[in-house]
């Protein structure tokens, strides 16, 4: 049986790796990679990326299927993300410009990664 810190730092290793193949993939499709694994005291954001008008913050996960990964990033979660973009870009004042959405990228155990572009559809 194995300890509960060798399966913590193996499901810390898997999400990093996560956040790698997001990182490639967002690039590959055009995107301007601002950040990564930005601190926040709100939050952490997994990828800040630009596309034109668009700015993403973008939540890695890696589950089983897409459903899970969404139930995984609940309200609460959904609303520190939101805070943490707001106070980045008050803090960075070139990103004001920007159109600001929070985006989801899924790594399913089953499939190909998945970017769901502004999953929580609220205007930030």
């Amino acid at each position: 049986m194995k300890s509960r810190s060798a399966t913590g730092l193996k499901a810390h290793r898997r999400g990093h790796f996560s956040e790698y193949i997001a990182l490639l993939h967002l690039m590959l499709k055009g995107y301007r990679i601002l950040g990564f694994r930005l601190k926040t005291p709100e939050a952490e954001i997994d990828i800040l990326a630009q596309k034109g008008k668009r700015l993403a913050v973008i939540e890695v996960k890696q589950r089983r299927s897409v459903l899970e990964a969404l139930h995984a990033t609940g309200p609460v979660q959904q609303a520190r993300l939101r805070q943490a973009a707001l106070k980045l870009i008050e803090r960075r004042g070139n990103l004001r410009k920007f159109d600001l959405e929070i985006d989801l990228y899924v790594l399913p155990k089953r499939g190909w990664p998945r970017h769901i572009r502004n999953i929580f559809h609220e205007g930030v």
